[in-house]
């Protein structure tokens, strides 16, 4: 088993007052107030407490022995749903570390903490806006509708969305956006079908859905929304927002990585700052072989945490480090390095250099998320949209922004392992070798068991090719086309395959589909454009 040679992180420089520090201290181990397993009721003695503890591997006996950690029971998300409180003398993967940290059921960030800004029924009128500055104090006035903190951890986790900010103007564009999709390709063969995964309060589908009726009465009709949400609270939200008003909205409280129906009719699938807060693994390289590693968390008697290192065994990890290698897509290794094997090891000779490569973060979930649509929406079109970049991140390759609110201020933090369930932790997204993996993986043939060769056939989906194959008439695929699905034709008639996804600014997908008048202020500034620069689209 290989430890970084100095995997101490130093104490950020930021000044965070001392209660905090029993929430997150900026160490490489931290302390986080002492919880017992649900079954562990008998009275423990009192162990010392120990603040903004920092570990090194350079110094014997100042940390917890390697091999008493990697003897933990390794545990995953799934068992720990069980949990009342956080676990002890357990080790997991990083995957499982976030996933049980944002959403575990009894002491999550999103199930517990987080709140979406809402400014209920109000929207803000942007025309009698001078500019920006107007509009954040006009923000800042909503904000402070929440009420301040008044204890002294922290404090509710209040977080907005485009969507919420330029209602309706912003789920109008998206409304636009899927209709025009439709109209062209299965209208009126085909019901307009649409999944949204994380709905949030339900304002994109009240927004998307009101202008269906009042636009296009003919495909509201035929419309059926499905929003698959893992909160609890948010499900009764959107159940109660949207059930009276528009019937043709049913919402699942599932995970979309549970999700198990096939839906085998032309969809759209919808998945608007969703991707972020998918949990991802952490690899590092040995700089003497390049083997990948895998990153562990473990949890000690204390509540106190270590990350150690093993050879990578984790099939999720494996098959997304096969992929990346297949697409040509670099690890986070500089280029010289990797290229000149003898210069690697004469870096990784020189005195107190550390023995692995930085952290890496890598997008298994999201790799699980594409395996997902594939299987189970074999006809879909994807909207999705999310952070391209993201300031204030922890130290690491694609690594997450960790963050909190104090005191009525967000505080970010600079290490991932903080106290469970107080803290955001989301993620950029490389959208270039996102569209790479996306289109890569529809590329692959579906599973046998879920071939559904009983399913409805529309004028769109006839028997030409069910019996002699997709390609039967032409051997030419168009490079920017998808492979057709089999026993599936175009509007055409003819089996060319569905366009490929695209990659576009938040700027220009809105100035493609909004109504820019709308949102515009006195001075000329558009906040639904100039704001969120660092958010991209895919579809």
């Amino acid at each position: 088993m290989l430890l970084a040679a100095a995997t101490t992180i130093r104490p950020s420089s930021r000044r965070i007052p001392l209660s905090f520090l029993r929430f997150a201290s900026n160490s490489s181990r931290n302390t986080r107030p002492r919880l017992s397993q649900p079954e562990e009721k008998a009275k423990k003695p009192t162990l010392p407490d120990r603040w903004n503890y920092n570990s090194s591997s350079l110094l014997e006996g100042d940390s917890k022995s390697q091999e008493e950690l990697a003897s933990y029971p390794l545990v995953d998300a799934n068992e720990l749903e069980k949990y009342a409180e956080p676990p002890r003398r357990v080790k997991m993967l990083v995957r499982d570390w976030i996933e049980d940290s944002l959403y575990n059921p009894n002491y999550g960030y999103f199930p517990k903490q987080a709140v979406i800004f809402d400014t209920q029924h109000t929207t803000f009128d942007f025309g009698s806006l001078r500019n920006s500055v107007d509009f954040d104090v006009a923000i800042g006035k909503q904000y402070a509708a929440y009420g301040a903190d008044e204890h002294h951890g922290p404090g509710r986790q209040i977080w907005h969305t485009p969507t919420e900010l330029f209602k309706p103007w912003y789920g109008i564009a998206m409304a636009k956006c899927l209709v025009s999709e439709y109209l062209l390709k299965y209208f009126p063969y085909e019901d307009f079908i649409i999944y949204e995964i994380g709905a949030g309060n339900g304002t994109l589908a009240m927004n998307v859905l009101d202008y269906l009726r009042a636009n296009h009465p003919e495909v509201y009709d035929r419309t059926r929304y499905n929003i698959i949400e893992i909160s609890e609270s948010l499900v009764n939200l959107q159940r109660k927002k949207l059930a009276s008003i528009h019937p043709c909205v049913q919402v699942f409280h599932k995970s979309i990585f549970r999700w198990k129906k096939k839906e085998p009719a032309p969809c759209f699938i919808v998945a608007m700052e969703v991707i972020d807060n998918f949990a991802h693994d952490m690899i590092r390289y040995n700089l003497k072989t390049l083997e990948p590693l895998q990153a562990l968390v473990t949890v000690d008697e204390r509540g106190d945490f270590e990350t150690i290192y093993t050879p990578v065994t984790d099939p999720l990890i494996a098959s997304f480090l096969k992929l990346r290698t297949r697409l040509a897509h670099p690890p986070a290794i500089p280029r010289l390095l990797r290229a000149a094997p003898a210069l690697l090891r004469a870096y990784s000779d020189l005195p107190f250099a550390p023995n692995l490569s930085r952290a890496e973060y890598i997008p298994t979930r999201l790799l699980t998320l594409l395996r997902t649509l594939r299987t189970h929406f074999p006809r879909h079109r994807l909207l999705l949209s999310d952070f391209s970049s993201l300031p204030h991140a922890i130290p690491g390759a694609s690594a997450p922004v960790v963050q909190t609110r104090f005191q009525n201020t967000t505080v970010p933090v600079t290490t991932l392992l903080v106290a469970p369930g107080f803290f955001d932790i989301f993620f950029p997204t490389d959208f270039g070798r996102l569209r790479d993996m996306y289109e890569h993986v529809l590329a692959q043939p579906a599973d046998d068991e879920t071939r559904d060769d009983g399913a409805r056939l529309s004028p769109l989906t006839g028997p030409v090719g069910r019996g002699l194959g997709a390609d039967h008439f032409s051997s030419y695929h168009p490079s920017n086309r998808r492979r057709p699905v089999d026993g599936v034709t175009s509007a055409s008639g003819l089996p060319v395959g569905e366009r490929k996804s695209s990659v576009f600014t938040h700027a220009q997908f809105l100035s493609t589909y909004a109504d820019l008048q709308q949102t515009r202020l006195k001075n000329g500034e558009n906040p639904m454009l100039e704001f969120y620069q660092n958010v991209k689209f895919l579809f």
